[in-house]
């Protein structure tokens, strides 16, 4: 026991020691790079662009927009001649075919010899509609292109506002759209599409010698409801507006484009790993993917973020170039 004491415990005590201190050298000098860079969770600090390859793909380009139910403007009545209202021929709430006779007026005119002589007319209605505003009376004086009604047709139609840089994506000018009413009836195709943008000095009246206000606001979309659909002014509507589509064509994420209208640049990436930017011909876009007409092929790769560049998911999340989702 004494020499156990004395001699063995003591030097496994200082064999221990030695082993602790020696993995401690190795833990702080010699690690195993190894098996801390096969950990998942080990920061490798190494960021690679995200690529994509050229694919085959198709593009369904919809334009969707929220517009309302209006009715049609009413049609004015207008004096086709100088004179005096002889005769009312309709009330007021009255409906009204187009050439229904609204009243007659009479006026004296001078002859070549000099003479005067009477002239009667009798105006009509321009449209079929509902007398809405009638507030001529009989003896009241009108002038040729005087307003002496108004007729409100039974029609209506969809209106909406279209963002500008929409309007690359409907330069084929579509002529009908696809409407859903809220709470309402089935869609519908709304026909007669119109696509109007304000026009500078529309609806202003500068001082002489000055010029008038520039236009602003967005595009105006309007289509006319068939007859046979119910509808009500005020009630909110969405709008499909179709731009085209094209099958089994070469496309690209648009967040790999600069421009997403005619011509753009993508970036190609080169065998030693670097990129080059290189023009392309664009065609339809769905928002998300572009159609490219020239300047890539089938298998290209390109880098998926134009560099530098944000991307926008359709949630309106921002896509940083390492990935990560930056949302509001």
């Amino acid at each position: 026991m004494n020499v156990l004491r004395k001699w063995v415990f003591p030097i496994l005590r200082l064999l221990i020691f030695a082993a602790i201190a020696v993995a401690l050298v190795k833990v702080a000098f010699f690690a195993d790079t190894a098996d801390t860079a096969a950990d998942p969770a080990y920061p490798t600090g190494e960021i690679t662009e995200p690529e994509y390859i050229v694919a085959v793909g198709t593009v369904q380009n919809d334009v969707t927009l929220t517009g309302t139910v209006n009715a049609d403007d009413a049609v004015p009545i207008k004096a086709t001649l100088a004179g005096e209202v002889r005769k009312l021929l309709v009330a007021q709430g009255q409906h009204v075919d187009a050439g229904t006779p609204i009243l007659t007026l009479r006026a004296e005119v001078p002859n070549p010899d000099g003479t005067m002589a009477v002239k009667n007319a009798t105006v009509t209605a321009p449209s079929a509609g509902t007398l809405s505003s009638f507030p001529a009376l009989v003896g009241q004086m009108y002038a040729v292109g005087d307003a002496v009604g108004q007729v409100a047709p039974s029609s209506f139609n969809v209106s909406g506002s279209l963002p500008p840089e929409q309007l690359y994506r409907l330069l084929n000018q579509p002529t009908e759209a696809q409407v859903t009413i809220t709470n309402g009836p089935a869609p519908f195709a709304c026909t007669g599409l119109t696509i109007t943008s304000p026009l500078a000095g529309a609806g202003s009246t500068g001082a002489e010698g000055e010029s008038a206000e520039p236009a602003g606001g967005s595009p105006t979309v309007r289509c006319v409801v068939p007859a046979d659909v119910t509808v009500f002014p005020g009630l909110a509507a969405n709008l499909v507006i179709g731009g085209g589509s094209a099958e089994n064509v070469l496309v690209v994420p648009t967040t790999a484009v600069e421009g997403t209208a005619g011509n753009g640049n993508v970036y190609f990436v080169l065998p030693d790993g670097s990129n080059e930017k290189r023009p392309v011909t664009l065609g339809l876009n769905d928002g998300l993917n572009v159609q490219v007409l020239t300047g890539v092929v089938e298998g290209d790769s390109i880098l998926q973020f134009v560099p530098g560049a944000a991307a926008l998911t359709p949630d309106g999340c921002q896509i940083m170039p390492d990935g990560m989702q930056v949302c509001p």
